[in-house]
């Protein structure tokens, strides 16, 4: 018993280590830089905005124990992110907080969950700044949607194509057993009779597929 509780302890801790949230703090000349994800856990599909905060650093100070604090202001015109996933990029202008100064927003909707890098270019006064960061990872959608998710995924589809065969396949084997019907009893209203079976038969089938 104690074995199998250890195993479920070991399973779930980097699951728990994959959902742990914060902000990225870096330097460059006499400043502290810090960016992070405005809304977390941050999920693909929906609006948000990477934070950038800049302050000075405290020379008394180890790097380790800098807080923002006495925030840079008017970088707006001078700093921009360049958001980077795989091989796409796009560049994204800041707006600055107008109730706390020294940090700004660059809004993006990350469609796509994984790793991102935040490159810093531009100036902070007259210190240049060519950094690479980096957020945290962006999550999928479906990770906090409830109780299923509201997008097809491609299982789904799937099984959806699968039943709509299944249901053709046997629309011909039913329309196939009605003519044959129709063959051996030759009466001229069976295949008035046919054709609305089969017409009722495809409409169930079309039904059953938009619902899968």
């Amino acid at each position: 018993m104690k074995l199998k509780s250890t195993l479920f302890i070991l399973l779930i801790i980097p699951n728990l280590a994959g959902i742990a949230y914060g902000h990225t703090v870096d330097s460059v000349g006499e400043y502290r830089v810090e960016i992070g994800w405005m809304n977390e856990p941050v999920v693909s599909g929906e609006t948000n905005a990477i934070e950038f905060y800049v302050s000075p650093l405290e020379p008394e100070l180890d790097f380790e124990d800098q807080v923002f604090k006495n925030g840079i202001t008017d970088l707006k015109k001078t700093i921009k992110i360049k958001l980077i996933y795989k091989d796409e990029s796009i560049t994204l202008p800041l707006s600055p907080d107008h109730n706390i100064p020294g940090k700004y927003y660059a809004f993006i909707n990350p469609t796509v969950s994984g790793f991102y890098q935040a490159n810093i270019l531009g100036t902070i006064n007259d210190t240049p700044i060519s950094l690479s960061m980096h957020p945290p990872k962006v999550e999928e959608r479906a990770y906090i949607e409830f109780p299923e998710p509201s997008d097809l995924t491609l299982t789904q589809i799937i099984d959806g194509h699968t039943v709509l065969i299944g249901d053709i396949h046997d629309l011909k084997e039913s329309v196939d057993s009605l003519q044959e019907l129709k063959q051996q009893m030759d009466v001229g209203y069976i295949g008035i009779g046919v054709g609305m079976a089969g017409i009722a038969i495809a409409v169930t089938a079309l039904v059953k597929s938009k619902k899968n």
